[in-house]
Protein backbone atom coordinates (compact mmCIF):
# COMPACT_ATOMS: atom_id res chain seq x y z
CA UNK A 1 0.00 0.00 0.00
CA UNK A 2 3.36 2.61 0.29
CA UNK A 3 2.78 2.70 -3.30
CA UNK A 4 -0.21 5.11 -2.87
CA UNK A 5 0.80 8.46 -4.18
CA UNK A 6 -2.37 10.02 -1.94
CA UNK A 7 -0.39 8.92 1.05
CA UNK A 8 3.13 10.52 -0.29
CA UNK A 9 4.41 13.44 2.02
CA UNK A 10 4.86 15.66 -0.85
CA UNK A 11 1.20 15.73 -1.96
CA UNK A 12 0.82 19.46 -1.18
CA UNK A 13 3.63 20.57 -3.76
CA UNK A 14 1.25 19.51 -6.07
CA UNK A 15 -1.44 22.01 -5.29
CA UNK A 16 -2.40 24.40 -8.00
CA UNK A 17 -0.53 27.99 -7.24
CA UNK A 18 -2.33 30.55 -8.28
CA UNK A 19 0.21 33.40 -8.21
CA UNK A 20 -2.12 35.77 -7.01
CA UNK A 21 -4.29 36.07 -10.10
CA UNK A 22 -8.01 35.25 -8.46
CA UNK A 23 -9.94 34.68 -11.73
CA UNK A 24 -13.22 32.39 -11.51
CA UNK A 25 -10.87 30.02 -13.07
CA UNK A 26 -8.67 29.60 -10.51
CA UNK A 27 -11.17 29.75 -7.86
CA UNK A 28 -13.10 26.70 -9.37
CA UNK A 29 -9.94 25.01 -9.51
CA UNK A 30 -9.01 25.62 -5.90
CA UNK A 31 -12.32 25.10 -4.50
CA UNK A 32 -12.29 21.16 -6.61
CA UNK A 33 -8.69 21.02 -5.18
CA UNK A 34 -10.02 21.16 -1.96
CA UNK A 35 -12.79 19.01 -1.89
CA UNK A 36 -10.15 16.02 -3.43
CA UNK A 37 -7.73 17.36 -0.56
CA UNK A 38 -10.70 16.31 2.04
CA UNK A 39 -10.70 13.33 0.25
CA UNK A 40 -7.52 11.97 0.43
CA UNK A 41 -6.98 13.04 3.65
CA UNK A 42 -9.67 10.73 5.25
CA UNK A 43 -8.74 8.22 3.33
CA UNK A 44 -4.73 8.74 4.21
CA UNK A 45 -6.07 9.29 8.05
CA UNK A 46 -8.12 5.69 8.00
CA UNK A 47 -5.40 3.69 5.87
CA UNK A 48 -2.87 4.36 8.51
CA UNK A 49 -5.34 3.87 11.46
CA UNK A 50 -6.26 0.61 10.07
CA UNK A 51 -4.93 -2.64 11.50
CA UNK A 52 -2.22 -5.00 9.43
CA UNK A 53 -3.11 -8.46 8.89
CA UNK A 54 0.02 -9.84 9.56
CA UNK A 55 2.54 -8.09 7.00
CA UNK A 56 0.18 -6.42 4.47
CA UNK A 57 -1.83 -3.35 5.52
CA UNK A 58 -5.73 -3.89 5.19
CA UNK A 59 -7.57 -2.21 2.05
CA UNK A 60 -9.63 0.72 3.06
CA UNK A 61 -13.49 -0.54 1.47
CA UNK A 62 -13.40 3.15 -0.14
CA UNK A 63 -10.08 1.89 -2.20
CA UNK A 64 -12.53 -1.04 -3.62
CA UNK A 65 -14.64 -1.13 -6.93
CA UNK A 66 -18.18 -1.33 -5.77
CA UNK A 67 -19.04 -4.07 -7.88
CA UNK A 68 -22.53 -5.41 -6.75
CA UNK A 69 -24.16 -1.80 -6.10
CA UNK A 70 -22.57 -0.96 -9.64
CA UNK A 71 -24.49 -3.80 -11.35
CA UNK A 72 -27.43 -2.86 -9.45
CA UNK A 73 -27.11 0.40 -10.47
CA UNK A 74 -26.41 -0.48 -14.23
CA UNK A 75 -29.40 -3.12 -14.52
CA UNK A 76 -31.92 -0.70 -12.85
CA UNK A 77 -31.04 1.24 -15.70
CA UNK A 78 -31.47 -0.55 -18.23
CA UNK A 79 -35.29 -0.96 -17.45
CA UNK A 80 -36.04 1.82 -15.30
CA UNK A 81 -34.88 5.17 -15.60
CA UNK A 82 -36.27 8.76 -13.57
CA UNK A 83 -37.68 11.53 -14.91
CA UNK A 84 -34.34 13.27 -15.19
CA UNK A 85 -33.66 11.50 -18.15
CA UNK A 86 -36.49 12.73 -20.48
CA UNK A 87 -34.01 15.29 -22.10
CA UNK A 88 -31.64 12.17 -23.41
CA UNK A 89 -34.89 10.90 -25.44
CA UNK A 90 -32.96 11.14 -28.54
CA UNK A 91 -29.89 9.39 -27.61
CA UNK A 92 -31.21 5.99 -26.11
CA UNK A 93 -28.99 4.04 -27.72
CA UNK A 94 -26.69 5.54 -25.60
CA UNK A 95 -27.72 5.01 -22.53
CA UNK A 96 -28.14 1.20 -24.53
CA UNK A 97 -24.53 1.33 -24.57
CA UNK A 98 -23.01 3.42 -21.86
CA UNK A 99 -24.82 0.38 -20.01
CA UNK A 100 -23.75 -2.54 -21.54
CA UNK A 101 -20.53 -1.52 -21.86
CA UNK A 102 -19.93 -1.13 -18.56
CA UNK A 103 -21.61 -4.44 -17.48
CA UNK A 104 -19.08 -5.54 -20.41
CA UNK A 105 -16.29 -4.32 -18.65
CA UNK A 106 -17.34 -5.62 -14.99
CA UNK A 107 -17.11 -9.07 -17.06
CA UNK A 108 -20.58 -9.29 -16.37
CA UNK A 109 -22.54 -11.40 -19.54
CA UNK A 110 -26.28 -9.33 -20.74
CA UNK A 111 -28.65 -11.06 -19.73
CA UNK A 112 -30.26 -13.01 -22.68
CA UNK A 113 -33.93 -11.47 -22.24
CA UNK A 114 -32.71 -7.89 -22.28
CA UNK A 115 -30.04 -8.49 -24.80
CA UNK A 116 -32.78 -9.24 -27.57
CA UNK A 117 -34.77 -6.39 -26.02
CA UNK A 118 -32.14 -3.76 -26.61
CA UNK A 119 -32.17 -5.12 -29.95
CA UNK A 120 -34.91 -4.89 -31.09
CA UNK A 121 -35.30 -1.90 -29.85
CA UNK A 122 -32.23 -0.70 -31.67
CA UNK A 123 -33.68 -2.54 -34.69
CA UNK A 124 -36.54 -0.20 -34.46
CA UNK A 125 -34.28 3.02 -34.48
CA UNK A 126 -32.08 2.22 -37.87
CA UNK A 127 -34.17 4.40 -40.37
CA UNK A 128 -35.10 2.76 -43.94
CA UNK A 129 -32.48 5.27 -45.74
CA UNK A 130 -29.59 4.12 -43.52
CA UNK A 131 -28.41 5.10 -40.32
CA UNK A 132 -29.64 4.75 -36.66
CA UNK A 133 -31.85 7.61 -35.27
CA UNK A 134 -32.09 8.63 -31.28
CA UNK A 135 -35.15 6.59 -31.45
CA UNK A 136 -37.69 5.04 -33.11
CA UNK A 137 -38.59 7.42 -36.13
CA UNK A 138 -35.96 9.83 -35.21
CA UNK A 139 -33.60 11.32 -37.82
CA UNK A 140 -30.28 9.12 -38.67
CA UNK A 141 -27.56 10.45 -37.01
CA UNK A 142 -24.06 9.73 -36.68
CA UNK A 143 -23.90 9.47 -33.14
CA UNK A 144 -26.28 6.96 -32.41
CA UNK A 145 -25.16 5.49 -35.20
CA UNK A 146 -22.36 4.44 -33.61
CA UNK A 147 -23.86 3.70 -30.19
CA UNK A 148 -26.47 1.18 -31.84
CA UNK A 149 -23.81 -0.77 -33.92
CA UNK A 150 -21.42 -0.49 -31.00
CA UNK A 151 -24.22 -2.16 -28.32
CA UNK A 152 -25.40 -4.55 -30.89
CA UNK A 153 -21.15 -5.72 -31.13
CA UNK A 154 -21.16 -6.29 -27.70
CA UNK A 155 -24.06 -8.34 -27.50
CA UNK A 156 -22.89 -10.04 -30.13
CA UNK A 157 -25.69 -12.51 -31.38
CA UNK A 158 -26.53 -13.48 -34.84
CA UNK A 159 -29.73 -11.63 -33.91
CA UNK A 160 -27.63 -8.56 -33.14
CA UNK A 161 -25.30 -8.40 -36.19
CA UNK A 162 -28.29 -9.07 -38.76
CA UNK A 163 -29.99 -5.68 -37.16
CA UNK A 164 -27.33 -3.92 -39.44
CA UNK A 165 -28.07 -3.16 -42.53
CA UNK A 166 -24.52 -2.57 -44.18
CA UNK A 167 -25.67 -1.92 -47.37
CA UNK A 168 -27.84 1.24 -46.33
CA UNK A 169 -25.14 1.62 -43.41
CA UNK A 170 -23.00 2.49 -46.58
CA UNK A 171 -25.30 4.72 -48.34
CA UNK A 172 -26.06 6.88 -45.24
CA UNK A 173 -22.16 7.06 -44.49
CA UNK A 174 -21.78 8.31 -48.27
CA UNK A 175 -24.23 10.56 -47.67
CA UNK A 176 -22.61 12.46 -44.79
CA UNK A 177 -19.29 12.65 -46.37
CA UNK A 178 -18.17 15.90 -47.55
CA UNK A 179 -16.23 16.89 -50.64
CA UNK A 180 -13.48 17.87 -48.29
CA UNK A 181 -13.24 14.68 -46.42
CA UNK A 182 -15.12 16.02 -43.26
CA UNK A 183 -18.71 14.52 -42.19
CA UNK A 184 -21.64 16.19 -41.05
CA UNK A 185 -23.19 14.41 -38.09
CA UNK A 186 -27.23 14.33 -39.74
CA UNK A 187 -28.83 15.79 -43.20
CA UNK A 188 -27.96 19.32 -43.09
CA UNK A 189 -25.85 18.92 -39.85
CA UNK A 190 -23.06 20.10 -37.92
CA UNK A 191 -19.19 19.15 -39.43
CA UNK A 192 -16.79 18.46 -36.47
CA UNK A 193 -13.75 15.88 -36.30
CA UNK A 194 -16.80 13.68 -34.23
CA UNK A 195 -18.20 12.23 -37.27
CA UNK A 196 -15.13 11.29 -39.19
CA UNK A 197 -14.50 9.45 -36.22
CA UNK A 198 -17.88 7.74 -35.55
CA UNK A 199 -18.05 6.75 -39.50
CA UNK A 200 -14.68 5.23 -39.26
CA UNK A 201 -15.12 3.25 -36.14
CA UNK A 202 -18.35 1.54 -38.16
CA UNK A 203 -17.23 1.27 -40.98
CA UNK A 204 -14.05 -0.71 -39.93
CA UNK A 205 -16.14 -2.82 -37.43
CA UNK A 206 -18.76 -3.60 -40.30
CA UNK A 207 -16.32 -4.37 -42.97
CA UNK A 208 -17.33 -1.10 -45.70
CA UNK A 209 -14.68 1.04 -45.64
CA UNK A 210 -13.75 2.04 -48.93
CA UNK A 211 -11.42 4.87 -50.48
CA UNK A 212 -14.83 6.78 -51.95
CA UNK A 213 -15.95 6.86 -48.56
CA UNK A 214 -13.05 8.22 -46.79
CA UNK A 215 -11.51 10.31 -49.57
CA UNK A 216 -9.69 13.20 -48.23
CA UNK A 217 -10.80 12.36 -44.61
CA UNK A 218 -7.40 11.96 -43.22
CA UNK A 219 -5.79 15.04 -44.54
CA UNK A 220 -9.03 17.12 -43.20
CA UNK A 221 -8.47 15.39 -39.63
CA UNK A 222 -5.23 16.41 -39.73
CA UNK A 223 -6.12 19.84 -40.20
CA UNK A 224 -7.85 19.65 -36.65
CA UNK A 225 -4.65 19.70 -34.96
CA UNK A 226 -3.86 22.73 -32.98
CA UNK A 227 -0.52 24.57 -32.07
CA UNK A 228 -0.82 22.80 -28.44
CA UNK A 229 -0.61 19.35 -30.06
CA UNK A 230 -4.49 18.37 -29.18
CA UNK A 231 -6.84 18.57 -31.96
CA UNK A 232 -10.41 20.88 -32.24
CA UNK A 233 -13.77 20.11 -33.40
CA UNK A 234 -13.07 21.82 -37.06
CA UNK A 235 -9.64 23.69 -37.83
CA UNK A 236 -8.98 26.09 -35.92
CA UNK A 237 -10.75 25.19 -32.55
CA UNK A 238 -9.10 24.99 -29.12
CA UNK A 239 -7.38 21.23 -28.41
CA UNK A 240 -9.94 19.16 -26.25
CA UNK A 241 -9.52 15.35 -25.66
CA UNK A 242 -12.64 14.01 -26.85
CA UNK A 243 -11.98 15.93 -30.05
CA UNK A 244 -7.99 14.45 -29.52
CA UNK A 245 -8.97 10.84 -29.04
CA UNK A 246 -11.51 10.76 -32.35
CA UNK A 247 -8.64 12.34 -34.23
CA UNK A 248 -6.05 10.24 -33.53
CA UNK A 249 -8.41 7.41 -33.24
CA UNK A 250 -10.20 7.71 -37.08
CA UNK A 251 -6.48 8.37 -38.28
CA UNK A 252 -5.63 4.91 -36.48
CA UNK A 253 -8.63 3.07 -38.40
CA UNK A 254 -7.73 4.67 -41.76
CA UNK A 255 -3.98 3.68 -41.60
CA UNK A 256 -2.70 7.24 -41.31
CA UNK A 257 -1.99 8.10 -37.90
CA UNK A 258 1.65 9.31 -38.51
CA UNK A 259 0.41 11.70 -40.19
CA UNK A 260 -0.22 13.74 -37.62
CA UNK A 261 2.30 15.18 -35.08
CA UNK A 262 2.48 12.58 -32.66
CA UNK A 263 5.20 14.03 -30.60
CA UNK A 264 2.90 17.31 -30.16
CA UNK A 265 -0.05 14.90 -29.18
CA UNK A 266 2.03 12.96 -26.93
CA UNK A 267 2.64 16.23 -25.07
CA UNK A 268 -0.07 17.64 -24.96
CA UNK A 269 -1.87 14.63 -23.89
CA UNK A 270 0.41 13.61 -20.74
CA UNK A 271 0.15 17.18 -19.53
CA UNK A 272 -3.26 16.61 -19.27
CA UNK A 273 -3.42 14.63 -16.16
CA UNK A 274 -3.66 16.61 -13.60
CA UNK A 275 -0.67 16.82 -10.77
CA UNK A 276 -2.75 16.56 -7.50
CA UNK A 277 -6.63 15.39 -8.51
CA UNK A 278 -4.85 12.14 -10.52
CA UNK A 279 -7.80 12.34 -12.89
CA UNK A 280 -7.61 14.14 -16.54
CA UNK A 281 -8.67 17.57 -17.84
CA UNK A 282 -10.34 17.97 -21.53
CA UNK A 283 -8.73 21.06 -22.21
CA UNK A 284 -5.85 23.00 -20.85
CA UNK A 285 -6.82 25.26 -17.69
CA UNK A 286 -10.16 23.21 -17.40
CA UNK A 287 -11.18 21.47 -14.14
CA UNK A 288 -10.90 17.79 -13.99
CA UNK A 289 -13.53 15.06 -15.02
CA UNK A 290 -13.82 11.31 -14.84
CA UNK A 291 -14.97 10.53 -18.30
CA UNK A 292 -11.99 11.93 -19.72
CA UNK A 293 -10.19 8.82 -17.77
CA UNK A 294 -10.75 7.43 -21.31
CA UNK A 295 -11.22 9.99 -23.30
CA UNK A 296 -7.24 11.04 -22.60
CA UNK A 297 -5.69 7.65 -21.33
CA UNK A 298 -7.06 5.81 -24.31
CA UNK A 299 -4.82 8.13 -26.83
CA UNK A 300 -1.46 6.98 -24.76
CA UNK A 301 -1.85 3.13 -26.27
CA UNK A 302 -3.21 4.19 -29.45
CA UNK A 303 0.49 6.15 -29.93
CA UNK A 304 2.16 3.64 -28.17
CA UNK A 305 1.24 1.04 -30.93
CA UNK A 306 3.48 3.12 -33.11
CA UNK A 307 7.01 0.97 -32.50
CA UNK A 308 8.96 4.09 -32.17
CA UNK A 309 6.61 4.85 -28.69
CA UNK A 310 6.67 1.78 -27.58
CA UNK A 311 7.92 1.54 -23.84
CA UNK A 312 8.27 -0.72 -21.09
CA UNK A 313 6.34 2.22 -19.05
CA UNK A 314 3.05 3.70 -19.12
CA UNK A 315 3.34 7.42 -20.13
CA UNK A 316 0.62 8.71 -18.00
CA UNK A 317 0.45 8.18 -14.16
CA UNK A 318 -1.93 4.87 -14.06
CA UNK A 319 -1.86 4.75 -9.92
CA UNK A 320 -3.29 8.26 -9.75
CA UNK A 321 -5.93 8.17 -11.90
CA UNK A 322 -7.00 4.76 -10.41
CA UNK A 323 -7.26 6.45 -7.02
CA UNK A 324 -8.86 9.93 -8.48
CA UNK A 325 -11.39 7.60 -9.91
CA UNK A 326 -11.73 4.82 -6.79
CA UNK A 327 -11.63 7.61 -4.11
CA UNK A 328 -13.33 10.78 -5.60
CA UNK A 329 -15.55 9.25 -8.17
CA UNK A 330 -17.63 6.51 -7.04
CA UNK A 331 -21.16 6.76 -6.01
CA UNK A 332 -21.27 4.81 -2.79
CA UNK A 333 -24.70 3.07 -4.07
CA UNK A 334 -22.69 2.41 -7.30
CA UNK A 335 -22.39 4.12 -10.57
CA UNK A 336 -19.68 6.99 -11.24
CA UNK A 337 -19.84 10.47 -10.65
CA UNK A 338 -17.58 13.60 -12.92
CA UNK A 339 -16.26 15.09 -9.84
CA UNK A 340 -16.57 15.65 -6.06
CA UNK A 341 -20.41 16.58 -5.35
CA UNK A 342 -21.66 15.90 -8.88
CA UNK A 343 -24.72 13.41 -9.30
CA UNK A 344 -23.62 10.13 -10.82
CA UNK A 345 -24.97 8.86 -14.31
CA UNK A 346 -24.37 6.70 -16.72
CA UNK A 347 -22.18 8.42 -19.42
CA UNK A 348 -19.68 9.00 -16.42
CA UNK A 349 -20.15 5.48 -15.54
CA UNK A 350 -19.30 4.32 -18.91
CA UNK A 351 -16.06 6.48 -19.68
CA UNK A 352 -14.35 5.93 -16.00
CA UNK A 353 -14.97 2.40 -16.46
CA UNK A 354 -13.16 2.28 -19.72
CA UNK A 355 -10.51 4.83 -18.15
CA UNK A 356 -9.89 2.43 -15.19
CA UNK A 357 -9.39 0.06 -17.74
CA UNK A 358 -6.60 1.71 -19.68
CA UNK A 359 -5.01 2.29 -16.62
CA UNK A 360 -4.76 -1.27 -15.23
CA UNK A 361 -4.20 -3.27 -18.63
CA UNK A 362 -2.33 -0.45 -20.74
CA UNK A 363 1.02 -0.24 -18.71
CA UNK A 364 3.19 -0.38 -21.15
CA UNK A 365 4.72 -3.85 -22.63
CA UNK A 366 2.13 -6.50 -23.77
CA UNK A 367 3.88 -8.97 -21.18
CA UNK A 368 3.70 -6.51 -17.95
CA UNK A 369 1.21 -7.78 -15.49
CA UNK A 370 -1.80 -5.67 -14.81
CA UNK A 371 -1.22 -2.84 -12.48
CA UNK A 372 -4.20 -2.59 -10.25
CA UNK A 373 -4.43 0.05 -7.58
CA UNK A 374 -6.31 -1.78 -4.29
CA UNK A 375 -7.48 -5.68 -4.67
CA UNK A 376 -7.23 -8.16 -7.31
CA UNK A 377 -11.19 -7.85 -7.83
CA UNK A 378 -10.71 -4.30 -8.59
CA UNK A 379 -9.32 -5.61 -12.50
CA UNK A 380 -12.27 -4.96 -15.31
CA UNK A 381 -11.62 -6.45 -18.52
CA UNK A 382 -9.43 -5.11 -21.31
CA UNK A 383 -11.00 -2.75 -23.24
CA UNK A 384 -9.61 -1.93 -27.08
CA UNK A 385 -8.56 1.41 -27.12
CA UNK A 386 -9.56 2.58 -30.14
CA UNK A 387 -13.40 1.10 -30.37
CA UNK A 388 -13.61 1.71 -26.82
CA UNK A 389 -15.31 -2.15 -26.52
CA UNK A 390 -13.73 -4.72 -24.56
CA UNK A 391 -11.32 -6.21 -26.78
CA UNK A 392 -12.78 -10.13 -26.95
CA UNK A 393 -16.40 -7.84 -28.34
CA UNK A 394 -14.05 -6.08 -30.87
CA UNK A 395 -12.23 -9.08 -32.54
CA UNK A 396 -15.04 -10.65 -32.47
CA UNK A 397 -17.69 -8.12 -34.26
CA UNK A 398 -14.40 -7.62 -37.14
CA UNK A 399 -14.15 -11.52 -37.50
CA UNK A 400 -17.92 -11.91 -38.44
CA UNK A 401 -18.42 -9.01 -40.71
CA UNK A 402 -14.88 -9.73 -42.12
CA UNK A 403 -16.74 -12.94 -44.18
CA UNK A 404 -19.59 -11.41 -45.15
CA UNK A 405 -19.50 -9.95 -49.29
CA UNK A 406 -18.46 -6.65 -49.98
CA UNK A 407 -21.13 -4.17 -49.78
CA UNK A 408 -19.92 -2.26 -53.04
CA UNK A 409 -21.67 -3.55 -56.54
Amino acid sequence: MDNLRCVNSERNSWLFDAEHVWTSTTMDQIEVEESVQDIYDAFQEKLLSEPAEGDLQRIPEELLLKRKALESFLMKGSTNLPGSYCCLDASRPWLCYWIVHSLELLGIEVPASLGSRMVKFLGKCQSETGGFGGGPMQLPHLAPTYAAISTLCIIGTEEAYAVIDRHKLYDFLLQMHQSDGSFIMHEGGEIDIRGCYLAADVARLVNIVSEELFENTAQWIVRCQTYEGGFGGVPGMEAHGGYAFCGVAALTLLGHERLCDVDALLRWTVNRQMQFEGGFQGRTNKLVDSCYSFWQSAIIPVISSMTEYNTPKSLFHSGALQEYLLLCCQHPYGGFIDKPDKHRDYYHTCYSLSGLSISQNFTGSSTTKPHIIGKSDNLVIPVHPVYNLGIKSAIRATDYFQKLPSVKT
